[in-house]
């Protein structure tokens, strides 16, 4: 872990005089099972963790080592989580911007500022939100928050792959693979699963 300036659209919001700023960062909008999780996270100012990046771009190795450096480096850090059947009824785009708002709003120190992946942005009160295209590769909060987020998922469908093994969750984490699909093909869907995702294969 290394001290240096953070990416530059945070710098910058410090130059300007805010903080705290939130980095906010969302998996799983394209499973067909298990929940959506966000992750907000607070990282002390000017503080940059050696070798975060797009959670994508990552090895499930590196995210877990660092998913407890960023967690004990944090100022705040906090998960919203929609569940399917919630999914279902609202759409994935309501559920993710649901999920994100959640993760503010439950952080233990209120930010000045709240940097969210993507172009739609949740309704925050008191909170100025900037929406970041493909933020996990511009901000070092962002990239932090999707490791959260992803680790976090990933702890959620291995424990409910020990209740629904068919489906090998701990190998495709929900996403529709061609040996999930045949899973349900064989088995039907379960409570897990997002019923509005799955029509074409139940």
């Amino acid at each position: 872990m290394k001290k240096t300036a953070p990416s530059k659209i945070e710098n910058d919001l410090i130059a300007d005089g805010f903080f705290p700023i939130a980095g906010v960062d969302e998996v799983g909008r394209g499973p067909l099972a298990g929940p959506v999780v966000a992750c907000a996270l607070i990282l002390p100012e000017g503080l940059v963790i050696e070798g975060v990046n797009d959670s994508k771009k990552v090895s499930e190795k590196n995210r877990e080592k660092l998913s407890r450096i960023i967690k004990e480096s944090a100022v705040s850090y906090s998960f919203g989580i929609i569940e399917p059947e919630e999914i279902d009824r609202i759409n994935i785009l309501q559920a993710t911007l649901k999920a994100m708002s959640i993760a503010i709003e439950k952080l233990s120190v209120a930010p000045k500022i709240a940097l969210v992946d993507g172009i739609s942005p949740p309704k925050i009160e008191n909170v100025r939100v900037i929406c970041v295209p493909k933020g996990d590769s511009f901000s070092h909060l962002i990239a932090a928050a999707s490791i959260l987020a992803k680790v976090e998922r990933d702890n959620i469908m291995n424990a409910l792959h020990a209740a629904n093994p068919e489906y090998c969750w701990d190998a495709n984490k929900g996403y529709g693979t061609a040996a999930h699909i045949a899973a349900i093909k064989s088995h039907g869907i379960c409570a897990a699963h997002r019923k509005t995702f799955c029509r074409s294969f139940a």
